[in-house]
């Protein structure tokens, strides 16, 4: 019986010996490769299941009668929100996309969007919000993405936005979807 404090024994590793010097290289790759995929990342449901959003009401604030009411309390998202004409029509009403289209940039992971606003109101606008869903090639949700676009789009007109990068995407996104969510009238 051997009660000496068990060694690793050196004589195990007479196999990496035996390895050709240009295949280490790909062993080690090989193995972290099986090390990443054995962690669960291809069955990982946090990227399958679709992000629900959530809208919130509100409710506009009681003014007092007994104070004035000035400038600066009428201020707000309810009030003097630019976004909004004075006629009560939203300044995204007369905005359109009227084409669009995606392709992959940089390494596969990046979404180059290109797509051709229209604005049929009767002010410029800037500031224009747009979000993008995208989905495989079974119509099931992956990624959704918004990007602000600080340009001016003139009242009556339209302009064409090639290659705009909207954000990184899943590798397995094939189509896209864009939408206007926002815009300030100028």
């Amino acid at each position: 019986m051997d009660i000496a404090p068990y060694r690793f024994d050196l004589s195990r590793l007479a196999a990496i010996k035996r390895l050709k010097p240009g295949l280490i290289g790909p062993v080690v790759l090989l193995g972290c490769l099986g090390v990443w995929l054995w962690s669960g990342y291809p069955g990982n449901p946090a990227q399958s299941q679709p992000v629900r959003l959530s809208t919130a009401t509100t409710e506009p604030p009681a003014l007092n009668p007994a104070t004035p009411a000035t400038d600066a309390a009428r201020e707000g998202p309810l009030f003097g929100d630019p976004a909004i004409a004075p006629d009560g029509t939203a300044a995204i009403d007369g905005l359109k996309i009227s084409s669009q289209s995606w392709r992959r940039g940089g390494l596969g992971s990046n979404a180059l969007v290109t797509f051709t606003l229209r604005n049929g109101n009767d002010y410029a606008v800037r500031d224009i919000e747009i979000s993008c869903v995208f989905t495989r090639r079974d119509g099931s949700h992956l990624t959704d993405r918004t990007r602000m676009i600080h340009d001016i789009v003139n009242m009556k007109s339209r302009r064409t936005f090639a290659r705009m990068h909207v954000g990184y995407v899943n590798v397995n996104a094939n189509q896209a979807k864009c939408a206007l969510v926002a815009a300030t009238r100028i």
